[in-house]
């Protein structure tokens, strides 16, 4: 049986390092390159271009993804050991 709290943990810290890197690259200024790059790659043109680094806006999106990604972790989770009983 699965723990649902430390999946939960896992999935929460995964997402909120992937947004907490996210918001290094914007305050290094490589976002935009990154995300060009990752659109060529897909052959297509990249329509966004990334606003400059605001400290809350970044310190939300790590805390919102990271509570998220636990509430995603936790109730699939919990569907997985519901199912495998």
């Amino acid at each position: 049986m699965l723990n649902n709290n430390k999946i939960g943990l896992v999935f929460g810290s995964f997402l909120g390092l992937w947004h907490l890197i996210w918001s290094i690259l914007i305050y290094f200024g490589f976002a935009q390159v990154c995300l060009d790059f990752v659109y060529n790659l897909h052959s297509l043109n990249n329509p966004f271009v990334v606003n400059e680094f605001n400290l809350v806006r970044s310190v939300c999106l790590v805390v919102i993804t990271s509570i998220v990604g636990y509430i995603i972790g936790f109730v699939l989770s919990a569907i997985w050991n519901k199912v495998h009983r």
